[in-house]
């Protein structure tokens, strides 16, 4: 069978930033060549691109994450029904998860609080319709003689391993308790990493109380001070697709279309907005070089083990440039397609590695051509 693996390489400048922090507040790093990096992380950029479907896919090409499985599914069973009250669509929720082999647990409460519905140990993706399938069949077993023995012989593990949202193929699924449940990832995303040494710095600020400074007897001091920490790179970020993985994720080329597309437009456009408000630090990426493989998925993050010099941007495309043509000349792994999408001519060593053209012009372009390999495949 003929491999499709979309690779996607992006260079993307950001000024002082703290968009992915750790446990102590500092922008997350990584020693890379031996100096300290700027990096956000993998999951960071996945929730962001998770976020920026909602711009790009129906409601009910998505998914939801939860560990409050029992609330979500009751929901959907009272919106099916009006004859079933809150108290019963919990019951039926809660027996029906059980027969589809989700385990559920009683969630911690505080003293005094009420008891909350179970719920489980860990997140569950679900998809839309998979939701509304395990409803439909809680509303089936309402007038059961044995509710769980019916429930059971729907064998309702079969309709959680059907109907994947978008997301869920993407990303994938791991239940530990339930692993028939599981579903591979078809995208992985890389830690994205600064091509140069980055220090972190901090930003002293002070807060005024504007009704105390209205007061010509009270002190001049600030009501608050503090510090953020903070720096700023040129990021390189990477990413792979693997399109058989998600045609069978999906069952359906065209869906698989569409994933892609999707996929590619929310990745490159998205970003993790953490302390967006104090930073402002939205941007766009100066590059972003699109491939398609039939061979496997290829880093190049190689191409900057050495810390890129000023002017970054320049020396970073020409060293992306050089890294893709070496590996592909000594491993034969030259794409088969390839896109080209950059906002300077700085950056006109890029062109090199494929067609120059537009992000939504690419990513038209990259859905046909996987549609019609997959197409070949089946």
């Amino acid at each position: 069978m003929t491999n499709t693996y979309i690779d996607l390489h992006v260079l993307q400048t950001l000024p002082p930033n703290n968009i992915n922090r750790d446990d102590t507040g500092s922008p997350k790093s990584a020693i890379y060549g031996g100096v300290p990096r700027a990096r956000v992380s993998s999951q960071a950029w996945k929730k962001a691109t998770r976020d920026a479907f909602e711009n790009t896919l129906r409601a009910d090409q998505l998914g939801v994450r939860t560990k409050r499985v029992v609330e979500l599914l009751a929901e959907r069973i009272s919106s099916k029904s009006t004859e079933i009250d809150e108290d019963l669509a919990l019951e039926l929720a809660k027996d029906t998860l059980a027969a589809a082999g989700i385990k559920l647990t009683a969630p911690r409460t505080r003293k005094g609080e009420e008891a909350k519905p179970e719920e489980a140990g860990y997140l569950v993706f679900l998809s839309f319709l998979q939701v509304d399938h395990l409803a439909e069949a809680a509303l089936k077993a309402v007038g059961a003689e044995d509710r769980t023995g019916y429930l059971k012989s729907l064998e309702l593990k079969k309709q959680l391993n059907l109907d994947h949202s978008v997301d869920l193929a993407l990303f994938g699924r791991m239940l530990a308790d339930a692993t028939d449940l599981n579903v591979d990832a078809a995208v992985q995303v890389a830690h994205a990493l600064s091509v140069h040494a980055v220090d972190n710095e901090f930003d002293y600020f002070t807060a005024v109380d504007d009704h105390k400074a209205q007061d010509v007897e009270e002190d001049a001091g600030a009501a608050m001070i503090g510090t953020v920490e903070f720096n700023s790179s040129t990021l390189y970020r990477y990413a792979t697709i693997n399109g058989a993985g998600l045609l069978k994720n999906l069952g359906d080329v065209e869906a698989t279309r569409e994933a892609v597309e999707a996929f590619v437009d929310s990745f490159v456009t998205s970003m993790p907005t953490g302390k967006q408000n104090t930073f402002a630090n939205r941007t766009l990426p100066e590059a972003v070089v699109v491939q398609v493989r039939a061979t496997q998925p290829v880093n190049l993050i190689g191409a900057f083990e050495t810390p890129v010099e000023q002017p970054r941007l320049k020396n970073a495309a020409q060293l992306l440039t050089a890294q893709s043509q070496q590996i592909d000349e000594a491993y034969g792994t030259a794409p088969v397609s390839a896109w080209v999408i950059r906002t300077s001519d700085a950056l006109a060593s890029l062109d090199a590695l494929g067609h120059r053209s537009s992000l939504s012009d690419a990513v038209k372009e990259l859905g046909e051509l996987v549609a019609e390999r997959l197409q070949e495949q089946q």
